[in-house]
């Protein structure tokens, strides 16, 4: 974007740092044009004692050419309304963007067909946000692959706890492997900067599926047929699959593999993860996803809308009905209580 600011005031570091700060948020709602054809001018400027600082803005865009000019005591004050208004006439222009191809063009008479409009996404002026590719998948799987499936093991568990699964019924790897499968096929992929909640959406949306199909299943059992899991690696001993009776074992058979938990981690994550059961015992399991988005995986309220398919609000909602469920959970492990409601506070 190409700025030009003029001052006819006294330049001081508050007037342009506000400045930076208000064209920085200008360059965001501005990303969808491409960057030589947008054009802003602004002009600070001081008017008379009682009317205080005027400031002119002018923005230059393929589309439209926006102006604005405000007046306010403090140079601050003026430089902020005028970039509010500003902003706001850039949303509504965008809006009537969005729609420009549903306009009625009528030429020559009501007898006449409207001619059909292009939406401006389609059109040359428009920068259209990079899609996720297969390597961003496969870059995010190898970098963040045990967090995506504490995530899928902590859903199991939990709905295993509830009994909408079998304790055999699905395993945290058949899911993870369904989720990448599902990225790497599905031809409409988002945004690069929503592959993370994206393949949370997918993972919710994976595990409901298979475990509606698991739920079908289970009305039609047959009684000679075993519920156990089938051993599929022909041995007991994971060794063997790769080394004979008769070979001999060196130290460099025996490197340890770091990212396999040891017991103590093992038995460390499972008391975790029955405390917050605990705790939210009783809880929707829709509050319940939201809660533990937003408190164990970090993401916001509107990437958790994103992953569940719901309203900001009706998230914010959620993550308040768990938290009340939470504070009034038994005082077992009031330190993890506290720790979680401190985590999830709005």
């Amino acid at each position: 974007m190409n700025v030009h600011v003029s001052y006819r005031v006294h330049k001081t570091p508050d007037i342009e740092k506000e400045i930076s700060h208000q064209i920085e948020k200008i360059q965001k709602r501005l990303h969808v044009f491409r960057p030589e054809l947008v054009h802003l001018k602004a002009v600070v400027e001081q008017n008379t004692a009682r009317e205080g600082t005027l400031v002119s803005l002018n923005l230059r865009i393929p589309s439209v050419q926006l102006a604005v000019q405000e007046k306010a005591p403090s140079a601050t004050a003026a430089i902020k309304s005028a970039f509010d208004e500003l902003i706001q006439q850039i949303g509504r222009h965008k809006e009537l963007l969005r729609s420009s191809h549903k306009w009625r063009r009528w030429r020559g008479g009501p007898q006449e067909s409207p001619e059909p409009g292009v939406p401006f996404e389609q059109t040359l002026a428009a920068v259209l946000p990079p899609t996720i590719s297969a390597d961003d998948i496969g870059s995010y799987v190898n970098a963040n692959l045990s967090r995506l499936e504490r995530f899928v093991d902590r859903e199991l568990y939990f709905r295993r706890s509830d009994e909408e699964l079998p304790e055999d019924g699905l395993s945290t790897s058949e899911v993870v492997n369904e989720v990448i499968a599902r990225a790497l096929g599905d031809s409409d992929r988002p945004e690069k900067m929503s592959l993370e909640p994206w393949l949370y959406h997918l993972a919710l949306q994976a595990m409901n599926e298979m475990t509606t199909r698991l739920q079908e299943l289970e009305s039609s059992v047959h009684l000679e047929d075993s519920r156990r899991r089938q051993n599929v690696e022909a041995s007991d001993e994971a060794g063997l699959q790769f080394h004979q009776p008769d070979e001999g074992w060196t130290r460099e058979s025996a490197i340890p593999d770091r990212r396999v938990s040891t017991p103590e981690q093992a038995a460390y994550s499972d008391e975790v993860i029955a405390l917050v059961q605990a705790a939210l015992h009783g809880a929707d399991r829709t509050d319940r996803e939201a809660f533990l988005l937003y408190g164990i995986e970090g993401f916001s309220l509107t990437e958790i809308a994103a992953i569940t398919g719901r309203h900001p609000e009706a998230v914010r909602e959620s993550v308040q009905r768990a938290r009340d469920c939470v504070r009034s959970a038994p005082s077992i492990a009031s330190e993890f209580h506290s720790e979680l409601l401190v985590k999830t506070r709005i």
